[in-house]
C-alpha cells in the first residue's frame, strides 16, 4: 500500500512539474525589472549609511585627539588619577573606532559586491528582453 501511495505521489510530481516550470517562465521581465529597481534603491540606502558611518568615525577620531590633549593637561597639572581613568576610557574609544572601521570596511565590500550583482541583473534582464523579442519574430 505504501508503494502505491509513493508511486502516485511521484507520478503527480512528474505530471505537475512541467506546468509549474512553464508558469515560472511566463513571468517575463517585469518582475525582474522591479527587483532590479528595488535592489538599486537598497544599494543607494546602503551608500548613505556608509557615508554616515564615515562621518561618525571622523567625529570619534576628533574626540580621541581631544581626550589625548586632556590627558596631557591632567598629567601636567598633577592629576594622575584622572589621567589614568581617561587613559582607560581612551583605550576603549580607540578599540571602538577600530571595530567601527572594520565594520565600515565590510559594508563597503558588501556594497561593491551588490553593485556588481546589480549590473549582472540588469544585463540578464536586458538579455531576457532581447530573447523574448527575438522569439516572437
Amino acid at each position: 500500500m505504501r508503494r502505491h501511495v509513493a508511486l502516485l505521489a511521484a507520478l503527480a510530481l512528474v505530471v505537475s512539474a512541467p506546468a509549474v516550470l512553464s508558469a515560472q517562465d511566463s513571468g517575463g521581465a517585469k518582475p525582474a525589472r522591479k527587483d532590479v529597481r528595488h535592489d538599486r534603491r537598497d544599494l543607494r540606502g546602503d551608500r548613505k549609511d556608509i557615508h554616515k558611518d564615515t562621518k561618525d568615525i571622523q567625529q570619534d577620531r576628533k574626540q580621541v585627539r581631544e581626550d589625548r590633549k586632556d590627558i596631557r593637561e591632567d598629567v601636567k597639572n598633577g592629576d594622575l588619577k584622572d589621567a589614568r581613568q581617561e587613559r582607560k576610557e581612551l583605550r576603549q574609544d580607540r578599540r571602538d573606532i577600530r571595530q567601527d572601521r572594520r565594520d565600515r570596511r565590510h559594508d563597503v565590500r558588501d556594497a561593491r559586491q551588490d553593485r556588481k550583482d546589480l549590473r549582472q541583473d540588469r544585463k540578464d534582464v536586458h538579455e531576457d528582453k532581447q530573447e523574448k523579442k527575438d522569439s516572437t519574430k
